[in-house]
């Protein structure tokens, strides 16, 4: 086995984002764009001769064992009933609750790196399969390819979006996602469209069901909103804190970038529709 690996864990944006409606057990059907975007996280992997897992400098207020990652290094474990141990180090660039699924990314990321550096075979459905009982936003991160996702975002289809430049803003505050989709203002009752009627409307048609209730909870994420709308149409990804906007060159981008930077803590991010994380890998 290898005796040290580093390997990437890509934000994703939702670059459509409809609520279709709420089900029985209060979760919520969905319609998604998952893109993903050349900026991230960077997990750390050192093999133990016991089989501990441990994560070396966690997160505040977050247990040990709570921690994504190492519920997903011990799902893993568990699930292909070995003994070997990790060594985890997280150097985290994305915020926590910002939209861009830096958990969900995370802990795929763990996943995989351990399915390679453990050497346990297993195939990308079965890896996503354990990712799903980890959340939602897993799976895609995972599969590695930007998609369509319907269901609570777990049924994927790959599709092959524009790659535009991203200008990424995070506001400044923490949104609640279970406040979110308690909000009796919420939209819930969007009717389903077909995936190719969204890919054929484009970029001008889409839309987050989730904006108008985190805008007028949220002052800071509707005045960064605004803000961007100057120089692009601007959207929220998930249900926030991030917004973005997209750009046709990186200059452009930039210069967007430099004057929100004086005001939020600002990314300038490149679309992608293959995860850098299989480039990694060699998948």
């Amino acid at each position: 086995m290898a005796k040290t690996l580093h390997l990437p864990a890509p934000a994703k944006l939702n670059r459509l984002l409809h609520i279709t409606r709420r089900r029985d057990d209060g979760y919520h059907e969905l319609q998604t764009l998952f893109q993903l975007v050349d900026i991230g996280d960077t997990i750390s992997f050192i093999p133990r001769d016991d089989n501990r897992i441990v994560l070396n400098e966690g997160i505040d207020d977050v247990a040990h064992e709570d921690n994504l990652v190492v519920r997903a290094a011990r799902l893993l474990q568990t699930a292909t009933e070995n003994s070997h141990g990790v060594s985890l180090s997280i150097e985290k660039r994305l915020p926590m609750g910002g939209g861009l699924g830096g958990g969900s990314s995370n802990a795929a990321t763990v996943l995989l790196g351990l399915n390679h550096l453990w050497q346990m075979n297993l195939s990308i459905d079965q890896l996503a399969a354990l990712g799903l009982q980890l959340g939602a936003d897993v799976p895609v991160f995972v599969k590695g390819h930007s998609a369509w996702a319907e269901g609570v975002g777990e049924k994927l289809t790959s599709v092959t979006l524009d790659a535009p430049w991203f200008v990424i803003i995070h506001p400044g505050v923490s949104v609640s996602t279970a406040a979110v989709f308690q909000d009796p203002e919420l939209t819930r009752n969007t009717p389903p469209i077909t995936m190719a009627r969204a890919l054929q409307g484009g970029a001008s048609t889409w839309r987050n069901d989730c904006e108008a209730v985190v805008k007028k909870r949220y002052s800071p994420i509707a005045a960064a909103l605004d803000w961007l709308n100057c120089f692009a149409p601007s959207q929220l990804t998930g249900t926030g804190a991030c917004v973005f906007a997209a750009f046709e060159t990186h200059e452009a981008a930039k210069q967007i970038a430099r004057d929100a930077s004086q005001h939020w803590p600002t990314w300038v991010a490149k679309g992608l529709n293959r995860s850098p994380l299989h480039d990694a890998l060699g998948g």
